[in-house]
C-alpha cells in the first residue's frame, strides 16, 4: 500500500516503517535503564511489577511481517511501531483512557520506559489513532441515517432474537462446504496479529496443545455512542420536535440487540468469542475475537466462527465445539461432522420433537436408548474404525439401576441386551460423543471458560465501561484485552516453573 489517507488533513502522506527494535534489543533497554535508576524508582517499580514483567515477556518481533505492507517503500519513517503497540497493551493493562495516555506517559518515568520510550520519542494521540486505522480499514466517519428507535417490546427473560432469515445457517453451511471464505473481513489482519503474535506465543509456551477443545459464546458489547444521534435538520425551529429527519450518528455500525442475560434492548454490537480451557494450568484463553451486529444470532455467528478460526490456525487440531443451545441446529452439526469435530451442543427446548432418528428406537430427550423396561441404556464406547456406531448396554447387568421388579423383557444373555445407534442417523442426537454421559457432561463444563472469558474482557480490562464507540476501536481494546489474559497465564506458567524473577532480571530487592 502506497499512502495512507488521513481524515482529518484530506491528503496523501506516505509514511515509511522505519527502524524495528527487536525483542531483546527492547529488554535489553528496559533493563539497563531500570537498573540503572532502580534506586530512584524503586517504589513504583514494585506498583508496576505486573504491568513490567508482561510486557518484559511480550515477544512482538513477528508483528513486523505483519504490518510491513501497510506501509510505503518512501516517506517519513515511522520508527515506534512495536512501542506504539506496546504501549497500547500496557495502557489497556491500566484501563487508562487514550486521549490522555501520552501526557501520563511524558510524566511518569517508570511507564514510557516499559513502554520502549525516552522522553524525546513519545508519540502524540494522533500517532496511536494513526496506527489504529492502519490495522483496522473501517470507515466510521459519522453520516446521516434514519434513526431506529429502541424496540417497544420485550423478547422475556433467557430468550434471544429469532435469526432475521430463516435457513441463515443452511445457506451458510452450503457455501462453506463449497469453498466459501470470509477473507475480505476489516478485522482479518487484527485477528491475524491476535493468533500469530499472541496466541502462537502461548502455543510455544505449552499452554495450548495442538488438539484442543473450544468454546463459543456471544456476548452483548454496548457502545458508548448515542442511539438518538445528532438533529442536523430545522425541525425543532419550526415548532417539531418528535421528526423522522435523518440524524448524523458517530456510531453509524451500531445496532440494537436484545441482552437476554439482563433482559433490555442494548445499543451497540455482539461480541463472538472462541476460547478453550487449560486443564492443567486452570486458565481460560481467548482464542478468536469479532465483533458483529447486535441483532445477529449466535447461530450465524457460530459457523462463521468456526471457519473462519480454522483458517486463522491451520496447525491446530479442533477436537470438540462447545456451545450453548443457539447453535443446536442440523445444519451445524453436519458441518461439525464435515470438519470431524466432535459437538457438544445444549439442546435448544423449542427443537423438542424434531428428529430423524428411526421410529423403532426408543430414546429420551437426550438421544439416550431406553431398554424395555423403561431404563436409561449405559454408553460402552464409540466405534470409529469398523461400522461408525455407538453401543449401549443393559443398566442391570452394569449395576446402573435398580429394578423394582424383575425385567422379563430383556436379553438372557449374561451379557445383557445391546443397541446401537448411528451418528449418520441424526447428527443432532446421536452425537459421538454421548449426550448425557460423563465425558459429554465434563465436556460441557469447559464451556464456561468461554463465559469466564467474556467477563474478564467486559469487567476486569474494563470493555464495557470505557464507552469506547465504533466497531474499529471497541474490536481493537477487545484484541488488547486478549493479549493481556494471555500474558497473565504466560507469566504465572514462567513463575510457576521458576523460570521468571522480577528482582533477579532487574537487579532490584525490596527493602527490609
Amino acid at each position: 500500500m502506497g499512502g495512507y489517507f488521513t481524515q482529518h488533513f484530506r491528503k496523501v502522506v506516505f509514511i515509511l516503517l522505519g527502524t524495528w527494535r527487536s525483542h531483546s534489543g527492547y529488554q535489553n533497554f528496559v533493563v539497563s535503564t531500570f537498573s540503572e535508576t532502580s534506586r530512584f524508582y524503586m517504589p513504583s517499580l514494585f506498583e508496576y511489577e505486573d504491568a513490567i514483567s508482561k510486557l518484559y515477556i511480550a515477544n512482538l518481533d513477528k508483528l513486523k511481517d505483519l504490518i510491513s505492507p501497510l506501509y510505503s517503500n518512501t516517506g517519513r519513517p515511522a520508527e515506534v511501531q512495536p512501542e506504539i503497540f506496546r504501549s497500547l497493551i500496557l495502557m489497556n493493562h491500566l484501563k487508562f483512557p487514550l486521549d490522555k495516555w501520552s501526557q501520563k506517559l511524558k510524566s511518569n518515568f517508570v511507564l514510557r520506559t516499559v513502554a520502549g520510550f525516552t522522553l524525546d520519542n513519545i508519540p502524540e494521540t494522533t500517532s496511536y489513532y494513526d496506527f489504529m486505522n492502519r490495522i483496522y480499514k473501517l470507515d466510521e466517519r459519522p453520516r446521516l441515517k434514519a434513526i431506529k428507535r429502541k424496540p417497544s417490546k420485550s423478547i422475556g427473560g433467557d430468550k434471544k432474537l429469532v435469526p432475521k432469515k430463516s435457513g441463515s445457517v443452511l445457506k451458510l453451511k452450503e457455501q462453506i462446504l463449497k469453498g466459501r471464505r470470509f477473507n475480505n473481513r476489516p478485522e482479518l489482519l487484527l485477528q491475524k496479529i491476535f493468533a500469530e503474535v499472541c496466541v502462537a506465543q502461548s502455543i510455544e509456551f505449552g499452554l495450548i496443545p495442538q488438539t484442543i477443545s473450544i468454546s463459543g459464546d456471544g456476548t452483548c458489547m454496548e457502545t458508548g455512542a448515542s442511539s438518538c444521534g445528532v438533529k442536523v435538520c430545522d425541525c425543532v425551529k419550526n415548532g417539531i420536535y418528535n421528526c423522522d429527519c435523518s440524524r448524523k450518528f458517530s456510531d453509524p455500525n451500531a445496532r440494537w440487540g436484545w441482552d437476554s442475560h439482563n433482559e433490555h434492548w442494548f445499543y451497540g454490537y455482539t461480541g463472538y468469542f472462541i476460547s478453550t480451557y487449560n486443564k492443567t494450568s486452570k486458565t481460560d484463553l481467548p482464542l478468536y475475537l469479532r465483533l458483529v451486529d447486535a441483532n445477529r444470532h449466535d447461530s450465524v455467528s457460530a459457523v462463521v466462527a468456526i471457519a473462519e478460526f480454522r483458517d486463522l490456525y491451520p496447525n491446530l487440531i479442533v477436537d470438540t465445539f462447545i456451545s450453548d443451545c443457539a447453535s443446536d441446529n442440523y445444519p451445524t452439526y453436519d458441518l461439525l461432522d464435515f470438519w470431524n469435530i466432535n459437538a457438544v451442543i445444549a439442546l435448544n427446548s423449542k427443537n423438542k420433537g424434531k428428529t430423524i432418528y428411526p421410529a423403532c428406537i426408543s430414546i429420551d430427550e437426550n438421544g439416550v436408548p431406553i431398554c424395555p423396561a423403561g431404563y436409561q441404556m449405559i454408553y460402552d464406547g464409540f466405534s470409529h474404525k469398523d461400522r461408525c456406531r455407538i453401543k449401549w448396554r443393559c443398566p442391570k447387568v452394569l449395576s446402573k439401576a435398580e429394578y423394582a421388579e424383575p425385567c422379563d423383557n430383556c436379553s438372557k444373555s449374561p451379557y445383557g441386551r445391546v443397541i446401537h445407534t448411528k451418528p449418520s442417523w441424526d447428527t443432532r442426537l446421536f452425537t459421538n460423543i454421548p449426550r448425557g454421559s460423563k465425558q459429554w457432561k465434563d465436556k460441557m463444563k469447559e464451556r464456561t471458560a468461554a463465559e469466564r472469558v467474556n467477563n474478564r474482557i467486559l469487567n476486569d480490562y474494563d470493555i464495557e465501561a470505557s464507552r469506547v464507540r465504533g466497531k474499529k476501536h471497541m474490536s481493537i481494546y477487545t484484541t488488547l484485552a486478549g493479549f493481556n489474559i494471555h500474558l497473565d497465564a504466560q507469566l504465572n506458567m514462567l513463575k510457576s516453573k521458576g523460570l521468571f524473577d522480577f528482582n533477579s532480571i532487574f537487579a532490584i530487592q525490596k527493602a527490609s
